[in-house]
């Protein structure tokens, strides 16, 4: 039984990692690259500089504004939620606490994007031929990442419940 009433707090080494890594990327790019410009690097994959003023597939980029500060504020909301969760996390549960770590990393990295520019720096293009998935970043590959983590874990079995049903 873990008596540190932390929990996995030590975990955000791990959103900084991504979230420091994410800014300098977005960074280098914004200062190599001119907007839409690409650098084939495989057949099926460039790197580009592109701007969503909305949120994944750029859902809400056509609005007025206003999706700024709402999106920004659903990330503070999400981000304060991500750490008390991590806060609330016992030993052994280090998964999960890796899963939200990339994801509360990579939502602060968008974030600050939205706070400081009013729009998320996209930069990853895959392709094939005419068809363009939608461009993106490494704060939307860790949150995606660290999402299907935590649907893994869903379905990963839990010692700790089968042998307490197994003992009745």
């Amino acid at each position: 039984m873990q008596s540190n009433t932390s929990g996995k707090l030590h975990w955000l080494w791990l959103s900084a990692i991504v979230f420091g890594f994410d800014q300098l990327v977005k960074w280098w790019v914004i200062e190599a690259f001119s907007l839409y410009q690409q650098l084939p690097v495989l057949p099926f994959f460039s790197l580009t500089l592109a701007y969503n003023t909305g949120a994944a597939f750029s859902f809400l980029s056509d609005a007025s504004g206003w999706q700024r500060w709402f999106l920004s504020g659903v990330a503070i909301i999400v981000s304060i939620m991500l750490v008390g969760w991590l806060k609330q996390l016992r030993s052994g549960e280090n998964w999960q606490a890796c899963s939200l770590s990339l994801i509360l990393g990579g939502a602060l990295g968008n974030l600050i994007d939205r706070l400081l520019h009013g729009h998320v720096t996209d930069f990853l293009l895959f392709y094939y031929k005419n068809w363009y998935f939608p461009a993106f970043n490494l704060a939307d590959t860790a949150i995606t990442v660290g999402a299907a983590m935590l649907i893994l874990d869903m379905f990963r079995s839990n010692p700790s419940v089968e042998s307490s049903s197994n003992d009745k």
